[in-house]
């Protein structure tokens, strides 16, 4: 192993734990809000951020250019996609979430619907979190990080015995940051990280552009272009893995889930200093995402041009990283990747904390206890949920390929219809509580059954579009035979200041304009093509 990689890694990773450390020293971690919302203080920037880190992880690196490898850039709609659901995030979830004053997402859902429907969602939210989040994010860092730094030949270890030290090394650290650092911990880790992942992510296709095109980056395009002009086409086909008309349907409404409903994820935004912080950091995000394609998917495409089609899609973009990036800058590449699986893994661990803390112990076992008490017993419990993703992470090696796509499935449980439940909360006033119920109820066995018994031959984000309207007019129809009985009303409980960002709707528009014109440059009638 090169000492400068080693070194190069050593340094990056240590300057990201000091600069944290230094930042967040004087942080109130004994408050509800101080731990789990980072004291409801963080800036726009910090918000992007950690948006994009908590998001970001090596079964995107990995899964999405082993998808551009053996498939087209039509992959893009998970990132591109992203754009539009963030917009409506800003213009219309946010401010309704900090007026509110909630700290998890469930908590709305106990004032709109009742306290079992906040339960039934917090559940379905660990669910996700505990066996379809925190130990894929382990494995896949493990498996990345032991192909960057050879751990089982530096250890004369076996595959799986290297992946438990690596996969150890990674949560551990990461559960320092969650667990005794609180959100702006991992917050301000992230940012910095963030920079990082850019420069690093981005070096890897201008680079490989460069290498292929013998020289010139402006040549490596070109001979994409001429030698694979299909893997440009973001339209793809039937056969895609993502048909463009899932854009519409189910792409939509996860993407949607995702960024506007999943606890790790909003909580970054809810915990904004005021709601003009808030939007502004979320549209930041959206504008970011359209970057993703350029080093999330062309690095596989890279792949295919200057390895040719033997490779297992998974090891495209390991192998196009050793190959062209110079030694020196392998450990700096390492320590980015690093920080982006920490980003995740940690971000994941402290909502999943902060769901059991507020929404399980404090009203089952503790409804008095102190917020010092409840912090406490959150942190138990972190450390708890972290040793059991350590312990199955490497088991995950078992499971096929098509890793990133399984994840999707199988977050489809859970993801869009919770989103259902929480949109028609948000947009009715008269729909009660045992419609969110039976909602849920329809959707997920509905769900299993195209999944796991009956192959419809449907896409299965189509599925979950088709049974989004399905569900949405279930509620509605309840909401007319058995209403509430009074209307429901959002009551003003805003911490912050409410006054949105002037700048919102000519900034969220513009992105949503670029999305749209990135996709006519990478379509059939556009220019690229």
């Amino acid at each position: 192993m090169n000492i400068f990689t080693i070194g190069s890694f050593l340094f990056f990773t240590g300057m990201v734990a000091l600069i944290s450390y230094l930042f967040t020293r004087k942080e109130n971690l004994e408050t509800q809000d101080g731990y789990f919302l980072g004291g409801r203080s963080l800036g726009a920037w910090v918000i992007a951020g950690s948006l994009m880190l908590t998001n970001l992880s090596t079964e995107q690196l990995v899964g999405l250019n082993a998808q551009g490898y053996s498939d087209t850039i039509a992959v893009m709609g998970w990132e591109v996609g992203s754009a539009i659901s963030l917009v409506i995030v800003a213009f219309f979830l946010l401010p309704r979430y900090l007026k509110g004053g909630i700290t998890t997402i469930p908590d709305f859902l106990e004032e709109r619907y009742d306290f079992g429907t906040k339960q039934i969602v917090t559940i379905l939210f660990l669910f996700g979190y505990v066996f379809n989040l925190l130990p894929p994010i382990l494995y896949s860092g493990a498996v990345a990080l032991n192909g960057l730094f050879e751990i089982p030949e530096m250890l004369g270890l076996g595959r799986i015995a290297s992946l438990y030290v690596t996969v150890f090394a990674i949560g551990i650290i990461g559960a320092i940051y969650a667990i005794f650092g609180g959100l702006k911990a991992v917050a301000v880790s992230d940012t910095i990280n963030g920079i990082g992942l850019l420069i690093g992510g981005l070096m890897i296709p201008i680079i490989g552009l460069y290498v292929l095109g013998d020289g010139s980056i402006f040549s490596g395009f070109n001979t994409i272009v001429e030698n694979s002009p299909e893997k440009l086409n973001s339209v793809g086909d039937e056969n895609s893995p993502v048909p463009f008309g899932t854009m519409f349907t189910g792409m939509l409404l996860v993407n949607l889930f995702y960024w506007g409903t999943a606890q790790h994820i909003m909580q970054r935004a809810i915990a904004a200093k005021n709601l003009k912080e808030g939007q502004k950091g979320v549209l930041i995000a959206a504008f970011l995402k359209l970057l993703g394609p350029v080093f999330l998917i062309l690095p596989g495409i890279i792949a295919y041009n200057m390895f040719g089609p033997g490779l297992e899609p998974t090891d495209a973009y390991p192998r196009l990283v050793t190959e062209v990036l110079p030694k020196p800058l392998v450990g700096f590449f390492a320590a980015v990747l690093f920080g982006a699986i920490l980003s995740s893994f940690n971000s994941a661990l402290n909502s999943s904390v902060t769901l059991i803390a507020l929404n399980i112990y404090k009203p089952y076992f503790n409804p008095k206890a102190p917020d010092r008490v409840v912090v406490r017993k959150g942190k138990f419990v972190g450390i708890i949920l972290a040793l059991f993703a350590m312990c199955i992470a490497p088991l995950i090696d078992k499971v096929p390929q098509g890793f990133f796509q399984y994840l999707q499935i199988v977050n489809g449980f859970y993801n869009v219809p919770i989103f259902t439940i929480l949109i028609v909360g948000y947009l009715t006033k008269r729909v009660p509580s045992i419609a969110a119920k039976i909602a849920l109820f329809v959707f997920i066995s509905t769900y299993a059954m195209t999944q796991l018994v009956w192959d419809t031959g449907i896409h299965f984000l189509h599925i979950l579009g088709i049974l989004f309207v399905a569900c949405t007019t279930l509620m509605l129809v309840i909401g007319k035979i058995a209403p509430r009985d009074k209307d429901f009303e959002l009551e003003e409980n805003a911490k912050v200041d409410m006054s949105p960002w002037k700048l919102l709707y000519p900034v969220g528009i513009a992105a949503s304009v670029a999305m749209i014109v990135i996709y006519i440059l990478l379509s059939p009638i556009g220019i690229i093509s």
